[in-house]
């Protein structure tokens, strides 16, 4: 009879394309300006893409090298791939047999794909977390990456969306922990589909008869439809819940939080729930204002930069959270 196992994050690693894109850049292109952007999002810049450079599926494995590295793993090590984005390379097949590819792995290895938006990494490292406890697999890679540069209303029009999104690439090792109590504790997934179009890309729908040709006479539906005013009000009450979710099954309280890694939506969404949280500002990690939102990419990119600048250290307490299109909300607590 097996006996159920943590895993742990043996390694973490992200990347980010070289083209930075400031809000000044986009005062050229669309009727808003800085401070607006700054006031309403947080954002100062965001990286996006090159084409011909940079795919969702090499983003994904630029960060996956950098992972095994830390995890003192190879390509080879891999047992299982899960692939969170919205954004992938192709509408089929799915990035993360691209990403096995990529890596070069020889063995015919599973790759799952993720598509839950913003808490897609969430729910990837849920999954993963579950395979190696009951001892499937070893060693897990989960990859959140986004290239959303390429579909954005980039007008006056469409400026209220665009001017949030970027590109970027996050991903983690799971293993199995070799030290009682210390892993991924419990994660916690929600879902609530009646607001599935409050954040949505319409088309190309496959529930339309001719889809390509009815995406075409309705050119708007392909870019990304938000409201936003409904997204907050649900994100500042749903981030919270799950939250206190993790730390209730856990036997803790939000004081005993080291390092909270939100998705990165909105600064203004973070700092009211690190309010609702009461927690101070060294223990909230925020990137948005460098690399916008990235969704399935975002936490993996902020807890790579939080364990590189020694912001979590062996021991503490860190909780991941998210929530996005859907709408889709998620956590995991754990023991560093």
């Amino acid at each position: 009879m097996n006996t159920l196992r943590y895993s742990e994050i043996a390694g973490v690693g992200h990347y980010v394309p070289e083209r930075v894109v400031k809000n000044a850049d986009l005062e050229q292109i669309m009727e808003t300006t800085d401070a607006w952007i700054q006031e309403r999002t947080g954002i100062r810049e965001r990286r996006y893409f090159t084409e011909g450079v940079d795919t969702t599926a090499n983003m994904g494995a630029q960060a996956a090298r950098r992972a095994l590295e830390q995890a003192g793993l190879t390509p080879d090590d891999v047992q299982l791939i899960v692939f969170a984005t919205l954004s992938p390379d192709y509408i089929f097949p799915g990035s993360g047999v691209l990403l096995q590819r990529e890596l070069g792995i020889k063995d015919n290895i599973p790759a799952l794909d993720v598509r839950n938006q913003c808490s897609g990494f969430i729910y990837g490292l849920s999954v993963g977390d579950q395979f190696v406890r009951t001892g499937m697999y070893d060693t897990v890679l989960v990859v959140g990456s986004e290239i959303h540069s390429s579909g954005l209303d980039k007008t006056t029009r469409g400026r209220a969306v665009s001017v949030i999104f970027g590109d970027g690439a996050g991903a983690v090792v799971l293993r199995p922990s070799s030290r009682e109590g210390h892993g991924i504790l419990s994660t916690h997934l929600h879902a609530q589909g009646e607001y599935a179009e409050e954040l949505i890309v319409k088309e190309p729908g496959s529930n339309r008869e001719g889809r390509v040709e009815v995406a075409l006479a309705n050119p708007l539906d392909m870019y990304p439809y938000m409201n936003g005013t409904n997204v907050f009000k649900h994100a500042v009450v749903r981030f919270p819940q799950v939250i206190n979710e993790a730390l209730e099954q856990n036997g803790y309280k939000s004081s005993d939080i080291d390092m909270l890694i939100p998705h990165q939506a909105n600064l203004r969404i973070t700092q009211f729930v690190q309010q609702k949280m009461g927690l101070s500002d060294d223990k909230v990690y925020s990137n948005i204002q460098r690399y916008g939102n990235t969704t399935a990419a975002s936490v993996p990119i902020a807890l790579s930069e939080a364990v590189g600048e020694g912001k979590i250290k062996r021991g503490d307490l860190v909780c991941l959270a998210a929530f996005g299109s859907g709408f889709t909300w998620a956590s995991a607590l754990i023991r560093w």
